[in-house]
């Protein structure tokens, strides 16, 4: 009984030491967390806040009586869902299109990036820099309309091609189901393939210049540094970049999807978020298009978690 007591009376005086010390790193840190509450603050009221309307894909939502009001169904629509006949057709092409994007996204600003740090003379570097930053701050629909239109029949694309006897007739770019993928992909890496980069020239700001010195004394040439010196220090950065990315495996680009399918390419570009969009502004199905919502998010969720658990037993780098 006493050893009890005892045990209790230590376990007591530590939790008060650990008390202690957070109240101490909380005070020596005041301003820090001063910092932080706008921004936790903002965290709660718009990303989380919103999510209590998940609950809705378990009711029969009626907007008359409110998601606590509704008829609950518990798991009623994910099984309308899982057993809805386009289902393949929508996970395929969201698959498809958000693995070539993933793969563009975390493979051309690497490239960019790369050579844009070859650059010596520095006005054409800021030069080159500016101008693949800007395509990101244009908004999609613009962007959208200007490739509809270089590519469209009478586009300057066919006429070019037209003028050097490539072609006699014009090609229909995006009537054709088979290149949908392939262009909507271009289009968005041509938008954020600039943007993309700064944050590995940032990375390559931070590398040791020693190293590429006593590189050169050993007689390396530049494409030779760039592949043990350059791209090894670059990993940590690639694999955190490509983890968070691994979310949006289950999320291809809206934007991209509805601004540049059409009813020819339709049973290629539709899919998951524009499913979402169709079932439930279109059609009002608030409740079913909540629960493929949801699985979407738990989804990405997990395929963050997996690549987070293979990259940290393959490279030792990870998010957590």
């Amino acid at each position: 009984m006493k050893n009890i007591v005892d045990h209790d009376n230590q376990m007591t005086h530590s939790n008060r030491i650990k008390g202690k010390k957070l109240k101490q790193r909380i005070i020596s840190q005041k301003y820090l967390f001063l910092i932080a509450i706008p921004c936790i603050i903002y965290i709660a009221i718009f990303f989380y806040g919103p999510l209590y309307g998940w609950l809705m894909a378990f009711v029969k939502y009626k907007p008359t009586r409110g998601v606590f009001g509704s008829e609950f169904v518990g798991l009623h629509y994910f099984r309308e869902f899982f057993t809805d006949p386009d289902l393949g057709k929508i996970v395929r092409n969201t698959l498809a299109m958000s693995s070539l994007n993933l793969l563009a996204i975390n493979t051309f600003p690497i490239i960019l990036a790369l050579m844009i740090n070859e650059i010596s003379h520095k006005v054409f570097k800021r030069t080159i820099q500016t101008i693949t930053y800007l395509p990101h701050f244009v908004s999609f629909v613009v962007v959208a309309n200007i490739f509809l239109e270089l590519l469209s029949s009478n586009g300057p694309i066919n006429e070019a091609l037209r003028n050097m006897g490539v072609i006699s007739t014009a090609i229909k770019f995006w009537q054709e189901p088979s290149l949908f993928w392939l262009l909507a992909t271009f289009v968005r890496v041509w938008k954020e393939v600039g943007w993309g980069a700064i944050i590995y020239l940032a990375a390559l700001a931070g590398i040791d210049q020693g190293q590429y010195e006593a590189a050169a004394i050993d007689g390396c040439g530049r494409i030779k540094r760039i592949f043990y010196i350059t791209l090894p220090n670059l990993l940590p950065t690639v694999m955190v970049l490509w983890i968070t990315n691994m979310s949006g495996l289950f999320s291809a680009s809206f934007d991209a999807s509805y601004m540049l399918g059409n009813a020819t390419t339709s049973n290629v570009a539709e899919v998951i978020e524009t499913y979402i969009y169709k079932m439930g502004l279109s059609m009002g199905l608030y409740s079913y298009s909540t629960a493929v919502s949801l699985i979407q998010t738990v989804l990405g969720f997990i395929l963050v978690y997996i690549t987070n658990k293979i990259a940290q037993k393959t490279t030792d780098y990870s998010l957590w």
